[in-house]
């Protein structure tokens, strides 16, 4: 009922009560020792008391009594007595509750601080421990130092020591020499005088026994002398006396001075034969012809040889449709002309290098049943006087071929160039001319095949020897795109699929990727291709895990065609030849040009190409001195020029559109 005495008035109902005062204290009784002097102070004490309040409350009480609600209000006071109670305990459980929070968060914290300084402990236990091992291993290493120094000190001491006492030893053996050498000089001095003495008191003895020794020794060689020429004298006088004697002497010596000679000149002639036979010349670099040596060093290489059966001329050689039909055909009158014992035609192979000049020699001989030997036009001029017997030998060693010899001459315009302007040195004049006169017939021992990559430059006599000019021209599309195809399967696909090699291919369209390199590779030669080729496997053995892919590919690709282009850009501004015979610079020809010394027209009809003729025509056109034009003279009159029209009717030989003349 506390608010009936306006002890909440200035309170909500839902807030929290204040904590109740505690009661004042009684007042002191009447009679106390506060009579005598301090009567005063309860007084004062009360005398400021305001009883209204009170008066208001038992007013409001009895009007509460005679009010009809008196005991409804007591029972709402008592609910919201008993609503406030329970406000307060809820509050003091709230209060015990945040007491006991605090008090498992002050046991948290307790712990947490314990934790660290545990940690701290151990920290601090750890670094004093580090601390501790470090000095002692300070400690230890000052003592591995301390000791190292005693050591190295003692070591000093002990070398100081030696070489104090080597010195010593040495002084003493030196000490000792001398004394004994003066010993030795003082003995040998003392034997030299007792000697000199000695000689001196018997030097008339001596002069005595020197001189019965002489004669003595005259007296045993005249003697000698004398035996000697009476038994010589005996012999021969019984000799001359005896005539079937002499006449056998004289008969043995002969016949010893003519087995002597015969036997070395036999054996020369026997040499020269069986070099001849079973040798190789000089300048043959390559041979399929067996010799006995290696006979015996590749016994099994030289069987399968001998067993081996003839193949396919154009076996692995690629070659544009017009030109593979000409040379087919070039290969099977070869074979058919061995089969008949008939004469060989000589061929002329011309073109830029790699376009399987080389590789369709050796393929012809095979396919012919032949042997072929391969030699170097640079090999001639360095043999100097020698190259006349040296290349005799070769048409020697050919001749004596029972299947047939394919001589093929490489690079042949080193050697057979034109005698009347060329500067040539007389010995590779006579070589050339030994040359001309081996092969002035045809032969059905041999089979001469030239290759040039100028062969505007061959002298007219070698002209006038060939019976067949082959163009071998670059590679066109087709050709290229199936090189691409031949060395992509020999050197990768083989490779890769074989598993016996560190290499492996990604997985992409190999034949779209192999049309798309051979457009790439316009002006590639077939070698060119083939090194690309080896070039891809290059890159995959390269590579960490072995595995060649299209974007390795189209690298390599590109640093060929980037390497070609910068050939062709050495080649440039040299002169060429077109296909109509004239000799223009090659910076006129629009960069198309092979730049080689003649172009080389891709799909043009191989037999269409007589360029070489050119230069016969060229030796009989007066020159400037004759009388004839400045064009004559530098030899760029074209095929239909008035002195090719000439030379053509003295020669009859063919024109250009392949009508005779």
């Amino acid at each position: 009922m506390s608010w009936l005495f306006g002890l909440n008035k200035g309170q909500s109902g839902g807030a929290t009560p204040d904590v109740p005062l505690p009661p004042a204290p009684p007042p002191p009784p009447a009679g106390g020792s506060g009579g005598s002097g301090g009567g005063d102070k309860p007084k004062d004490k009360w005398s400021n008391f305001d009883p209204t309040g009170l008066e208001r409350a038992a007013q409001a009480a009895k009007e509460l009594d005679r009010s009809r609600h008196a005991k409804e209000a007591l029972d709402l006071s008592r609910m919201q007595e008993q609503t406030t109670q329970m406000e307060y305990q809820s509050k003091m459980k709230e209060y015990e509750a945040a007491v006991e929070q605090l008090k498992g968060d002050q046991i948290r914290i307790q712990a947490e601080e314990r934790r660290k300084t545990l940690n701290e402990e151990t920290k601090q236990n750890q670094a004093r421990a580090q601390y501790q091992d470090k000095l002692a291993r300070q400690r230890y290493e000052d003592q591995l130092r301390q000791q190292q120094a005693i050591n190295e000190e003692n070591l000093r001491r002990q070398e100081e020591s030696v070489q104090k006492q080597e010195a010593m030893r040495k002084a003493t053996i030196e000490h000792e020499m001398e004394l004994r050498h003066k010993n030795e000089m003082l003995r040998i001095e003392a034997e030299a005088k007792a000697r000199g003495r000695v000689e001196r008191e018997n030097a008339d003895i001596i002069r005595e026994q020197i001189r019965l020794k002489a004669a003595e020794h005259r007296q045993t060689v005249l003697e000698s002398i004398r035996t000697a020429g009476a038994v010589f004298g005996e012999g021969f006088r019984a000799f001359i006396s005896d005539w079937d004697k002499v006449t056998a002497t004289v008969a043995g010596l002969t016949l010893l001075a003519v087995g002597v000679y015969s036997a070395r000149n036999a054996t020369g002639v026997a040499g020269r034969y069986i070099e001849a036979r079973l040798g190789k010349p000089s300048l043959v670099r390559e041979t399929s012809r067996i010799t006995v040596m290696e006979a015996v060093k590749h016994p099994v290489k030289t069987t399968r040889r001998l067993m081996s059966k003839p193949q396919d001329a154009l076996e692995g050689v690629v070659l544009s449709p017009k030109l593979e039909e000409r040379v087919r055909d070039i290969a099977i009158a070869t074979r058919n002309t061995r089969q008949n014992r008939g004469l060989y035609r000589n061929i002329l192979m011309y073109g830029p290098p790699g376009t399987g000049k080389t590789l369709f020699a050796k393929k012809l001989a095979v396919h012919s049943g032949m042997d072929y030997a391969i030699m170097t036009g640079g090999d001639v001029a360095p043999m100097g006087r020698e190259g006349v017997t040296a290349m005799h030998k070769v048409f020697d060693w050919a001749g004596t071929s029972r299947r047939g010899l394919l001589l093929f001459v490489d690079e042949a315009d080193a050697f057979l160039r034109k005698r009347s302007t060329e500067k040539i040195s007389e010995d590779l004049r006579a070589t050339l001319n030994a040359f001309l006169y081996r092969t002035g017939e045809q032969s059905n021992k041999f089979m001469l095949v030239l290759a040039s990559n100028q062969p505007e430059q061959f002298d007219w006599a070698i002209n006038d020897r060939i019976d067949e000019i082959v163009n071998f021209a670059l590679p066109g599309l087709e050709e290229r795109e199936r090189l691409v195809r031949l060395y992509f399967d020999r050197y990768v696909l083989e490779p890769a699929t074989g598993g016996r090699q560190r290499l492996k291919l990604a997985q992409f369209d190999y034949g779209v990727k192999c049309s798309e390199i051979a457009k790439r590779t316009e002006g590639m030669s077939g070698r060119e291709i083939s090194k690309l080729g080896v070039a891809w496997q290059a890159a995959a053995y390269s590579s960490e895990d072995g595995v060649l892919t299209e974007a390795m590919i189209d690298a390599r690709v590109d640093d060929a065609v980037r390497q070609h282009m910068q050939k062709m850009d050495w080649l440039h501004g040299d002169g060429v030849l077109d296909n109509e015979g004239r000799v223009t610079p090659a910076d006129l020809q629009g960069g198309k040009g092979v730049k080689m010394g003649f172009i080389l027209p891709q799909g043009s009809n191989p037999q269409d190409d007589l360029c070489p003729l050119k230069e016969g025509l060229d030796s009989t056109i007066p020159t400037a001195e004759e009388g004839g034009s400045s064009a004559a003279e530098k030899g760029t009159v074209p095929w239909g020029g008035e002195g090719g029209l000439k030379h053509a009717e003295q020669k009859d030989i063919p024109s250009k559109d392949g009508t005779p003349v």
